[in-house]
C-alpha cells in the first residue's frame, strides 16, 4: 500500500528567529519513499540539514518577523502488515547488551527510572516472566491506567506524573511504559511519526503526529504502542530518542505563537490520488 504524509504548520514571530525542525522522515524510511519529501517554508529562506546524535534528520533555518508556514509532502510504500509481535523474544541481561543500547536503560528528561517508579515497577511486575510477555503486561497496565484526553495534554508531564494523574495523550502512555520497561532492565526508546487510521475506525479528532516506542529483545528492536495496545498498520517514522525531549518537532529560539497545525496521513494510490474503497 501507499501512504501520503505531510503537514502545514504556521507560527508568527515578533522578530527574526532561529528554528530547528525535526519534521523530515527518518533515514530508515528511505527505501520506502516513492515520492520524495518536499519540505519548504513560506516565506522562502535557506534550510540547512544535519543528523543529530540519534540519527534523526534535522533542519536549521532563520525565519523573518511575521508569519512563517512550514509544509512537507511525501508518499511512502508500506507492506500493509501490522506491527510484528515478539512472542518468544528473550530479554537480555544488562551485561549482555550492545554498548549503544545501554543508553536506553537510563533515566531521561521525562522518564524517571531512578525514583519512585522503580519500586512501583518491581512491585507490579517483579514476578512476571522476563521477555515479551513482560513488555505486554506493562502495555496492558499502562493502557488501562491512563485515560486518553487531549484537553489534559501538558508538555511538562513526566512518567511519574502520568502514573499519578492517570490521564494524558499518547506521549504520556509511552513515557510511562518506557520508564517501567527500563526499571525492569528492558531497553526502551521513544518514537514519533505518522500513524493514520488504516485498518481501524476513523478517530473522531484532528490528525496529529503519533508516539509509540521500541523495546530491545532477542537482538533487535520491536515496535510497541501502549496507547492503542494492538498491532497497527502504516507507521511512518520521523524520529527516535530517549523520550519526547529528544524528538521535538520544532524548537524555536525565541517568542512565537502557533497559528495553524494540520497533519495528513492517508492511504493513496501510487500516483497520490485518493483510494476508492
Amino acid at each position: 500500500m501507499f501512504i501520503r504524509v505531510g503537514f502545514e504548520i504556521a507560527f508568527t514571530f515578533p522578530e527574526p528567529t532561529s528554528i530547528v525542525l525535526m519534521l523530515r522522515l527518518h533515514p530508515s524510511m528511505d527505501a520506502q519513499v516513492r515520492s520524495p519529501e518536499q519540505l519548504r517554508v513560506e516565506p522562502r529562506v535557506p534550510i540547512a540539514s544535519y543528523l543529530d546524535l540519534y540519527g534523526n534528520r534535522c533542519s536549521r533555518l532563520m525565519v523573518p518577523t511575521g508569519r512563517s508556514t512550514f509544509f512537507n509532502d511525501a508518499i511512502v510504500e508500506d507492506d500493509g502488515k501490522p506491527d510484528v509481535l515478539g512472542w518468544g523474544a528473550i530479554q537480555h541481561k544488562p551485561q549482555d547488551l550492545p554498548n549503544e543500547v545501554l543508553l536506553y536503560l537510563l533515566a531521561s528528561r521525562y522518564c524517571e527510572v531512578d525514583g519512585e517508579l522503580r519500586e512501583i515497577a518491581w512491585s507490579l511486575f517483579g514476578q512476571q516472566p522476563a521477555g515479551w510477555s513482560l513488555v505486554q503486561a506493562i502495555c496492558n497496565f499502562v493502557h488501562a491506567h491512563i485515560r486518553f484526553d487531549y484537553m489534559q495534554a501538558r508538555a511538562t508531564r513526566t512518567a511519574l506524573e502520568a502514573y499519578r494523574e492517570k490521564t494524558g495523550v499518547c506521549r504520556d502512555y509511552m513515557h510511562l511504559a518506557i520508564t517501567l520497561c527500563r526499571c525492569l532492565n528492558i531497553p526502551a526508546r521513544y518514537c514519533t511519526g505518522y500513524l493514520g487510521d488504516i485498518g481501524v475506525p476513523i478517530a473522531p479528532y484532528p490528525m496529529d503526529f503519533s508516539a509509540w516506542f521500541e523495546v530491545y529483545l532477542g537482538g533487535r528492536w520491536y515496535t510497541v504502542d501502549a496507547r492503542n495496545n494492538t498491532p497497527r498498520i502504516g507507521r511512518v517514522l520521523v524520529a527516535r530518542g530517549r523520550d519526547a525531549a529528544d524528538v521535538a518537532i520544532t524548537t524555536t529560539f525565541g517568542v512565537n505563537r502557533l497559528e495553524a497545525f494540520h497533519i495528513r496521513t492517508e492511504e493513496v494510490m501510487r500516483d497520490g490520488s485518493k483510494c476508492v474503497k
